[in-house]
């Protein structure tokens, strides 16, 4: 199974110069703890995504007694994100690079770097405890090979 199954395609991003408090406002709506920052690109280029966590936001501007009317999201987001996914990845193979990161979500894009979703590491996880769970059921309905 793929990235592109397995991924929520209800991802709630902003554009580059949007306040932190629109940012909160959409986090606490639809209760979330992040945002995707998608940032406007001329045809034929890749897009290019930041990500904004309530941690960033905490830290970094609450933490900072910044006002969160005044302050753009792009002085708050991880703005080079160190992982983003092909779609196409099966689960593994985004276990694998997602191991080698410090990053808990991960935009998933399209072969045209188009965003088509989110995963986290939490994500991640709960489907292999399922892939795990299903493999323990097959094994036990095989019965003993003796």
């Amino acid at each position: 199974m793929s990235l592109r199954n397995m991924c929520r395609k209800d991802v709630v991003s902003v554009k580059p110069g949007t306040m932190v408090n629109e940012v909160v406002r959409l986090m606490e709506e639809k209760n979330i703890g992040s945002v995707v920052v998608q940032n406007a690109i001329a045809s034929g280029e890749k897009e290019k995504f930041g990500i904004v966590t309530d941690r960033d936001i905490a830290l970094r501007v609450v933490g900072k007694n910044l006002d969160p009317a005044k302050t753009p999201i792009d002085d708050v987001m991880t703005q080079n994100i160190v992982l983003i996914l092909s779609e196409n990845l099966g689960l593994l193979e985004a276990l694998e690079q997602v191991r080698k990161s410090a990053v808990r979500r991960f935009p998933v894009v399209d072969v045209d770097g188009n965003l088509t979703g989110i995963i986290t590491l939490d994500d991640i996880i709960i489907l292999l405890g399922k892939e795990m769970a299903d493999v323990a059921r097959i094994i036990e309905n095989e019965g003993p090979l003796l």
